[in-house]
């Protein structure tokens, strides 16, 4: 199946898409829907009770979720350190019929109901850590209809709710590759 059939327009047409996607068996059994349709799209949003950020529906047009290549992103939540990151595995598909999409088995909701975090909107990238902390869209300030914020809460440290990004594109556009670890390999 070519999952890649829409070309890169409108929020995206400035940014490498062709680059963003990692190609792999994992991303697809796990993570990668069938190319995107409105229908789907409007169903997700009644079911989650949030209208996702045109970005995210517009960037899962291209390829509906999977693993970006670039899977860091810079983070406040430790002031007391210059260069804190957080790591991400994978984007969750608009749908529901991978594990890892936002109605799927490790959906936003399961994230809600089995780990117990804040209802604070949806959840849609899962990180390193095995469930102990997620990204998600934070809808606490602008309504179920609004513009989300793009946040990392983390179980261990009492559901602690740290702002990434105003929006899901500035997210996305923040991301980085793993050479910001290399100066770890000069110190041994």
């Amino acid at each position: 199946m070519n999952l890649r059939r829409v070309a890169a327009v409108g929020i995206w047409s400035d940014f490498d898409i062709e680059e963003f996607w990692e190609q792999s068996e994992h991303a697809t059994n796990e993570y990668v829907s069938a190319p995107l349709a409105d229908d789907v799209v409007a169903a997700v949003e009644r079911e989650l009770g949030y209208k996702l950020p045109a970005a995210y529906v517009e960037l899962l047009r291209f390829q509906n979720g999977g693993i970006p290549c670039r899977r860091n992103h810079y983070s406040p939540a430790y002031s007391n350190f210059p260069d804190v990151y957080i790591g991400i595995c994978g984007i969750y598909s608009i749908g529901g019929d991978k594990p890892n999409s936002l109605l799927g088995e490790f959906g936003s909701r399961f994230w809600e109901r089995e780990w117990l975090y804040p209802h604070i909107g949806v959840y849609f990238a899962d990180t390193p850590s095995g469930g102990h902390d997620m990204v998600g869209l934070d809808y606490r300030a602008c309504g179920p209809t609004g513009e989300p914020q793009v946040v990392h809460v983390d179980q261990e440290d009492d559901w602690k709710i740290v702002v990434l990004a105003e929006d899901f594109e500035t997210f996305i556009r923040g991301l980085i590759d793993d050479s910001i670890y290399e100066w770890e390999d000069r110190l041994t």
